[in-house]
């Protein structure tokens, strides 16, 4: 494994320096990695592209990479973990699976098949171990969304009336699954991209939804947010842009303070197009893409490049602990301070 120092210079009532070590974590297979779960500073999932999933037990030191038995040429973006032993996967294709293992990933087991040929996972999230939402692509022009309270053994979609209806060519991006965050007990947040690019948010886990606008660039259906990152209902980062044209910095990275009520523009942004952003503390939030990679120390107002570190597709920390983990194409890194 490769140790890279790498010095961070930033301004806060004064200019002050902070370290941060990443861990290149050597013979990953050359699969895209999109899916990643971060339970505590031990225990982590990832998964991704030709059946590839992987789990660790030792921060990210080792890794035990294997292919899911029968799925062997899916693309498993959509992923959470509850522990060693047991996570949800669901591909981002159709048709559409929902698999769980309670084995460590010896045994995947398929609890929810959808056939439709525009069925389309985009990500997963959950209040808690039992209290989880599943959404996609919208078929008929009604979002796909689905429920459960026993942990995803099973799964029921929600009434088609209840469920946002999306504009034409209104879509989402599978590119972090962090297009999709729950909050607190039953709040919910999903992004939308392409043509139209907004938030759909809940606070009943569902039952009724409301629309907020978003400043990012949209118009295309190969733009839009993203990845979401909300640390509480009102304080929140939005990042995204258009992946054909990478190296674009207009209007691909916003704050808000309100919920999103008002969208408020970096006076530094990003170095260009990013699919994932994560606050790994109450102010400090890193934004990832093929790209390139952007850390704020001041909840999105402004960012600051971290050299070379390129290539990823999603990050994230742990939920209980203070891990961070980076995945991309046949890369992963583990970080800290």
């Amino acid at each position: 494994m490769k140790l890279l120092a790498i010095i961070l210079l930033m301004t806060a009532q004064g200019v002050f320096a902070q370290q941060f070590h990443f861990k290149n974590i050597t013979s990953v297979p050359d699969a895209s990695f999109r899916g990643l779960s971060v339970i505590d500073d031990r225990v982590a999932w990832v998964s991704g592209s030709d059946g590839w999933f992987s789990t660790t037990t030792d921060g990210g030191n080792h890794w035990n990479f294997r292919k899911v038995k029968g799925f062997e040429q899916v693309d498993f973006r959509s992923l959470y973990a509850f522990d060693a032993q047991s996570a949800i996967i669901a591909n981002a294709d159709a048709p559409a699976y929902i698999l769980r293992t309670d084995d460590g990933g010896q045994i995947w087991k398929v609890v929810y098949k959808n056939e439709d040929t525009a069925a389309f996972f985009d990500g997963i999230d959950f209040w808690n171990n039992h209290d989880g939402i599943i959404y996609g692509d919208p078929i008929k022009g009604i979002m796909t969304i689905l429920r459960t309270e026993d942990g995803g053994l099973t799964w029921r979609e929600l009434p088609q009336l209840k469920r946002p209806h999306l504009a034409q060519e209104e879509a989402s991006f599978a590119a972090s699954g962090t297009n999709i965050r729950c909050l607190n007990n039953n709040s919910l947040i999903i992004a939308t991209g392409g043509k139209v690019s907004r938030l759909w948010t809940s606070h009943n886990r569902g039952a009724d939804w409301q629309q907020v606008k978003t400043p990012i660039i949209q118009g295309k259906n190969t733009t839009g947010v993203f990845s979401v990152a909300f640390q509480n209902e009102t304080t929140g980062i939005i990042v995204g842009g258009d992946y054909k044209l990478d190296s674009l910095k207009t209007n691909n990275a916003f704050y808000t303070k309100n919920g999103g009520k008002d969208w408020l523009t970096p006076s530094a942004t990003t170095g260009g197009y990013r699919e994932c952003v994560e606050f790994i503390d109450h102010k400090t939030a890193i934004a990832t893409g093929p790209g390139g990679t952007d850390i704020s120390r001041d909840k999105g107002e402004t960012w600051q490049p971290l050299p070379d570190e390129k290539g990823f597709h999603v990050i994230r920390k742990s939920r209980k602990g203070s891990l961070i983990i980076l995945a991309g194409k046949g890369r992963i890194f583990i970080a800290s301070k």
